[in-house]
């Protein structure tokens, strides 16, 4: 090995491994995940409980489902991201001198990227803290952050989404996101040599295109999906979610978690009407038929 290729960073000699693999992972499973995350966001159009059953399938996981989230999203975002900084850093942009649209989406595929990480991070934290420590969740909720509750997942992504600011972030990052996924899988196709030629660019470039049109027509359903309701509609989807949640206990499809409700146990007994204590208890047939109906009864 020689000294000039010793003197090299670890990115620059492993170069074409690096950047196939960061192609790679904002496919799968960061592109797979976020195409099933927002059609599963715009299910809520059709209704609390269709979008309901839906989080409580992936949360059937149980103890897995921090394993799926730290191996399947977490971390390969991650990764994604540092090498997507890397790559900026080290890629020149020539499009002050040659102003092709290859040369604009060049630069937009990296300014997304940005947006998109930042969007990323700021909305897990927004909606989930981060981090499910209690010191850490106790400070971050009196700030509106970590709100969102699985089990009450439509009230409560109705409940976060109040105001002007949120949904313009959301908004905007939803469609950079969208944007930064369909220019890199045609990006993607180049690194890996699926189309070379300027035809197969050009029918590559059509697909992406449709396929970021009917992403960014999802995520704009998912988005409004959130942001139209009012506080009639969150408290008529909590109230619907109380009544979901006892089946789904039943059932098993759900597991009685208490952290991810927003209703505490008691209270949601009392508005479903199944506490024990909140009726009187029935008398016996006997005792009422020997009971005068006009009878005053006096302690």
């Amino acid at each position: 090995m020689s000294d000039l290729t010793r003197s090299q960073s670890f990115f620059l000699r492993h170069e074409f491994a690096i950047r196939r693999l960061h192609s790679l992972t904002g496919i799968v499973p960061l592109g797979v995940y976020m195409v099933i995350h927002l059609t599963t966001n715009a299910s809520l159009l059709n209704g609390t409980e269709t979008f309901q059953r839906a989080v409580y399938m992936i949360h059937s996981l149980g103890d897995l489902l921090p394993i799926v989230e730290w191996g399947g999203i977490f971390t390969p975002l991650l990764f994604h991201a540092i090498l997507g900084v890397w790559i900026i850093r080290t890629g020149k942009s020539n499009l002050s001198r040659y102003r092709f649209t290859g040369n604009r989406r060049y630069v937009w595929q990296r300014w997304t990227g940005l947006i998109a990480f930042v969007f990323l991070m700021t909305h897990v934290l927004h909606l989930h803290g981060w981090f499910h420590a209690d010191f850490w969740l106790a400070i971050m909720k009196p700030l509106g952050f970590a709100n969102f509750k699985p089990y009450n997942a439509a009230s409560t992504l109705g409940a976060a989404m109040q105001g002007y600011v949120w949904p313009a972030f959301y908004l905007a990052g939803v469609l950079a996101t969208v944007y930064h996924l369909a220019n890199g899988i045609w990006t993607a196709g180049i690194t890996w040599g699926f189309w070379v030629s300027p035809q197969a660019q050009e029918r590559a470039t059509k697909v992406c295109v449709a396929f970021g049109v009917v992403l960014a027509v999802i995520g704009t359903s998912a988005w409004w999906a959130a942001v139209r309701m009012d506080e009639t509609d969150i408290a008529q989807a909590e109230a619907d979610e109380v009544e979901m949640f006892e089946a789904a206990v039943k059932t098993g499809l759900a597991y009685d978690i208490p952290e991810k409700r927003s209703v505490g146990h008691e209270d949601a007994d009392k508005e479903s009407g199944t506490a024990t204590d909140a009726l009187p208890a029935e008398e016996p047939d006997a005792e009422k038929a020997s009971r005068p109906t006009d009878a005053v009864i006096t302690e």
